[in-house]
Formats: C-alpha cells, structure tokens, sequence
C-alpha cells in the first residue's frame, strides 16, 4: 500500500469531560493531537462567544479549531442532553447568535442536529428544522463560516435526531438550501447503515468532518465507546473509502464513555483514565486504523 500523508488528528471535549477548556488545549497538545473539537455547552459555560482569557489560551496553544458544537446545537430539544429553552423560535436565535460570536476561533465547521420530532408531528418538526437550519446556516456564512449536519445512530432516533443515515442527511441539506452546508461522519452513528462503503463513496464529498470513534461489543447504551479499532466497526473499510473518495479533512477522537454523568457508572469507562494517555492512545490507534485502511485493489 502506497504511504501517504498522515491525516489531520483532532479531539473532540467529550472525549475529556471533567478537564476545562485550558486543561483540554493543554491534555490535547501533551497528547500530540493538531486540533480541538470545542463544545461550548460544556467547556464554555454555555457561551455565545468565546471571553479574551479562553481565546487567548486558545490561540496559544497552537491548536487548530475543527468542529464547535453551540451551546444549543438543535433546532428541537434533546432529551437526553438537555440544552437551551423548549421553543424551537428561541433556540434557533441562539444558535444563530452563537455561530456568529463563536466564529472567532474560526472553526472548520459548527455541528448542528435537527433534535427529535418529540411532541410535534414529524412532517412540521421537519419544516421547523429545514428553516432554523436554514436561518442559521445564513447566520454562519456571514462570518464566513459553514456548518454540518451530524446523522444519529437509530437506536437514538428519540432523543437526538431522525437523521440517521446518510440519504437521509443529504435530503436534509438540499430542502436547506444553502451552499455553506454539510456532513459530519461520525463512525460510531453510521457504521452498521446498509451499503456504508458505497454510500460514502457517493456522498463523501459533502463530508467536512469525521468523528473517529469504533462500537463496543456488546455495546451498554450510547454513552459507551471504544477507541477506533477496539470494537466491531469496519474502521479498515471505513478508512479507506473515505481516502479512495477523496476525503482529506480532519479526523476527530470522540469518545463517550460513561462515568456516571449519564446514569451509568462503568468501571471500565474511558473517562476515568488519565486524559493525556487518552489522548495519545486516540492518535497512535487512528494513525494504526489509517495505516491498515483497506484499499480497493485497483489503488
């Protein structure tokens, strides 16, 4: 197999829930990652823009900003993360006053999901989500920044979205409507989707983002990944049709692993472990995965 480049590493916050934002910059840095996933609901205090003291830390750190989840990141409430106000109207004010504030670490993207239908019929939530998203996309691109839209495993449908596959995410895009608009793959939703590898073929050219993450065997709930290349997914076969279909943004460690935060206290949870160490072992398993991506015979 040809050697090429290694791919762009970065960490999301989740995967280092109980550091602050400076102790991130710094666990992430120590543990040789190029960039930060910055979530605001949880590292931020819920800002809607970054104070001088973080975004100096920040632009210190050398690090590269990737994906920024707001601090209300769905049209429509979550149940299990339980972000912002019920009304759909004054969450998408948020989100839009959030892209444009936190726009100042000039992110490679802001990640949105639509949130569940819930309450409301699915053919109105859809409607509200397509025009929230919209609003905020418009609101992104005048600070010249973009955002993507994240797919959800099935089995959460309930709680986050009902965008759970690809097909479905870029139906999503194109009733959006807007050019600055696009995917985050994330390994742990998508994995076990039908034809993954053909699909990501046809449509990893709306992909600016992957969350690298692999599903435990047998998996606890949702809140229980493994690192990429301990679990079942086919991070081999996922890698390499993601390289053969041109993809060459960022990869991002994304590690939810309950500790007791959302109910379940696993002893084995990779949370508890010492956060550089985490971190590390995140890069040198991905540049493993990448280095064992399976190619087509043709490359």
């Amino acid at each position: 197999m040809e050697t090429r480049v290694k791919p762009r590493f970065s960490v999301g916050e989740y995967t280092t829930p109980g550091l602050s934002f400076a102790e991130d910059l710094d666990a992430y840095r120590k543990g040789g990652a190029d960039g930060i996933g910055i979530d605001a609901g949880l590292k931020l205090g819920g800002a809607e823009q970054p104070d001088a003291a973080d975004l100096e830390a920040f632009r210190e750190s050398g690090l590269q900003a990737t994906f920024v989840f707001p601090p209300v990141p769905s049209v429509l409430p979550m149940t299990l993360m339980a972000l912002g106000e019920d009304d759909p109207a004054a969450r998408v004010e948020v989100m839009c006053r959030s892209v444009r504030g936190l726009a100042a670490f000039e992110p490679v993207s802001f990640v949105c999901v639509t949130g569940p239908s819930g309450a409301y019929e699915l053919e109105h939530a859809r409607e509200l989500a397509v025009n929230g998203l919209a609003k905020v996309a418009r609101a992104a691109a005048d600070v010249g920044a973009r955002i993507a839209i994240e797919p959800m495993h099935a089995s959460i449908a309930a709680d986050y979205s009902w965008i759970t596959s690809l097909p479905d995410a870029v139906a999503l895009l194109e009733d959006i409507g807007e050019p600055n608009t696009g995917i985050m793959f994330d390994v742990w939703h998508l994995w076990d989707t039908p034809g993954l590898l053909a699909q990501i073929a046809r449509h990893a050219h709306r992909f600016v983002g992957v969350h690298i993450d692999d599903w435990r065997d047998p998996t606890r709930n949702w809140c229980d990944r493994v690192q990429p290349g301990d679990g079942i997914a086919d991070i081999a076969g996922i890698l390499g049709a993601l390289d053969e279909s041109g993809y060459d943004g960022w990869y991002e460690l994304e590690l939810f692993s309950d500790d007791g935060r959302f109910g379940n206290d696993y002893e084995d949870s990779l949370w508890k472990l010492d956060p550089v160490e985490l971190v590390r072992a995140g890069r040198e398993k991905f540049e493993h995965a990448w280095q064992s991506r399976r190619l087509s015979a043709s490359t």
